[in-house]
C-alpha cells in the first residue's frame, strides 16, 4: 500500500553557503503557486550543518522543511571533536535527518552506530530518513533482497515509531551514474522492503519507502506508475531550483 503524501527530499551533501537560500526560496514560491498538486507532496531539503539554523528559521512558516544529513552516534554533548549530535541538530531547527547514507557507511558507519543514530534521532523528535541499498556486486550476484533485509533488520526495531521512519532505497550502483533500476525490478524491491518493515513493526501498514539514485527531471516520469514508491531522495538535482522544480512538475504533469 502506498502512502498518500509523496516526499521530495533534497540531499545537498557538501554544498551551500548562506546565499544559496535563494534556491530554496524559488522552490518555496513554486510550491505556493502550485495550487493543483502542492497538497499531495512534502518538500524537505537537507543542507550542511552550517546552514540548518538560518534556513529553518527562514522557512519556519513556509512549504519547505529542513533536515540534517547525518549526526554523531552519541547523543547530547561530549568530548568528540567536530561531532554533532541529533539533539544539536534538532535544537537549531532540523525536522528530518538522513541516517545510513552509503557515503557514511563507506566512511565507517556500522550497524550498531546506525542503530544508535536512529534511536537518538527518534528520541529527539526527528523524522528519520534511513538509507539502504546494494552495490553492483550484490546486484549481479542476485543478493539485493538479502542485503536490504539485513540492513533493515540490523538497525530497526519494533519499539521504534514506524510513522517517524522513512526508508530511502538507494542502490549504490545507481547513485551519480545516470543508471536507474528497471521499473519491474524497482516495484518488486519496494514491495519487498515494505513487507520486511511490516514484519518488523508488526503493522498492517508500512513506513514510507522512497527511491533515490540519479533521479532527474527527465527520468522522473518513469516512476509515475509505480504507486508503491512514496517519493524520492534527490541528490545533485536538488542543488538547482530549476532541476528540482522540473522533477516535481514532470512527476505530476
Amino acid at each position: 500500500m502506498a502512502n498518500n503524501i509523496k516526499y521530495f527530499i533534497g540531499n545537498w551533501k557538501m554544498f551551500g553557503i548562506p546565499k544559496s537560500i535563494s534556491i530554496l526560496d524559488k522552490i518555496n514560491k513554486f510550491v505556493k503557486s502550485d495550487k493543483k498538486f502542492n497538497k499531495k507532496y512534502k518538500i524537505v531539503i537537507t543542507p550542511p550543518y552550517t546552514l540548518i539554523q538560518s534556513y529553518a528559521k527562514f522557512f519556519s512558516n513556509n512549504k519547505i522543511s529542513i533536515g540534517a544529513q547525518n549526526c554523531y552516534h552519541k547523543d547530547n554533548f561530549g568530548a568528540n571533536t567536530g561531532a554533532i549530535s541529533s539533539l544539536m541538530t534538532k535544537s537549531v531547527g532540523a525536522q528530518y535527518i538522513i541516517i545510513g547514507h552509503s557515503d557514511n557507511r563507506s566512511e565507517g558507519d556500522t550497524d550498531a552506530m546506525l542503530k544508535s543514530k536512529v534511536e537518538n534521532s527518534l528520541n529527539n523528535k526527528l523524522k528519520v530518513v534511513f538509507c539502504i541499498g546494494e552495490n553492483k556486486e550484490h546486484k549481479l550476484g542476485k543478493k539485493t533482497f538479502e542485503v536490504l533485509e539485513k540492513q533493515i533488520k540490523n538497525v530497526l526495531e519494533e519499539k521504534f515509531n514506524f510513522k517517524d521512519i522513512i526508508i530511502a532505497y538507494e542502490p549504490i550502483w545507481s547513485i551519480g551514474t545516470g543508471q536507474i533500476p528497471e521499473a519491474d525490478d524497482l516495484l518488486k524491491t519496494t514491495i519487498f522492503i515494505k513487507k520486511v518493515l511490516r514484519n518488523i513493526f508488526k503493522k498492517k501498514s508500512s513506513s514510507a519507502v522512497l527511491y533515490g539514485g540519479s533521479v532527474d527531471g527527465k527520468n522522473i516520469s518513469q516512476f509515475k506508475k509505480l504507486n508503491e514508491i512514496d517519493g524520492f531522495l534527490i541528490g545533485g538535482a536538488s542543488k538547482s531550483d530549476k532541476n528540482f522544480i522540473d522533477i516535481i512538475k514532470n512527476y505530476y504533469k
